[in-house]
């Protein structure tokens, strides 16, 4: 199906990852690219396949090159592939680390199938997908005193741009966004494009990173 949601998949714990593997495969949108076992793995086959993921979900515990590391490398060297950090650790930290690194959605092995579905599709539909608890932790542990940057930096977005904002941290598509305030969605495109380059966010998810950090979003959870 050209039309299908590309999928990596990279985890050391081979029955685990088989398992996601088939129950994916079920998905009648989704197609599984490869799997790999470690980062360094990962990245040989990114750079010798022709046809790249769109996702890639991906463990961070593992051997020879973790998927922290990898994470940072497909940032640089392939930007457009999406990153679901897959992992038993849950701690703020970990998962702060993982935002801050570039990966649009968190999940934790503990997960129900129902929701890895719907996160890889929100990921394939908005660009990135973080639950309540992962907007909670971005809240206490990324806003941070030495991180915020204050409000004065916040004066060269007009209020279009900070309307927009808004409504993409309230994880709203761009249809959705050009719909609510009467707009065209190539409109929307236009000033999401221009908050990347203002705010200097290499994804939408920087972007909700980066609306957090300055208050311009208040998350209610």
């Amino acid at each position: 199906m050209s039309n299908a949601v590309k999928i990596a998949l990279v985890d050391d714990e081979v029955l685990f990852r088989k398992g996601i593997a088939f129950l994916l495969q079920r998905e009648e949108n989704f197609e599984i690219l490869f799997e790999a076992s470690n980062g360094e793995e990962l990245i040989l086959q990114l750079n010798q396949k022709e046809t790249k993921p769109d996702i890639i979900i991906m463990d961070l515990k593992m051997p020879v090159l973790n998927g922290v590391e990898a994470t940072k490398i497909i940032r640089k060297s392939f930007p457009d592939i999406k990153i679901i950090a897959l992992t038993s650790y849950d701690t703020k930290s970990f998962i702060a680390n993982m935002i801050q690194v570039g990966a649009v959605a968190y999940l934790i092995k503990n997960t129900t199938p129902k929701d890895l579905i719907k996160t890889i599709n929100e990921v394939a539909k908005k660009g990135f997908y973080y639950n309540e608890n992962v907007l909670k932790t971005i809240q206490e542990t990324i806003v941070s005193p030495k991180n915020l940057r204050g409000g004065l930096e916040t004066n060269f977005l007009s209020s279009r741009e900070v309307e927009i904002l808004q409504l993409i941290c309230q994880q709203k598509t761009t249809a959705e966004i050009a719909e609510h305030l009467f707009l065209s969605p190539r409109t929307v495109e236009g000033h999401r494009n221009n908050l990347l380059l203002k705010t200097e966010s290499r994804n939408i998810a920087g972007l909700v990173v980066y609306a957090i950090q300055n208050e311009i979003a208040v998350l209610t959870l």
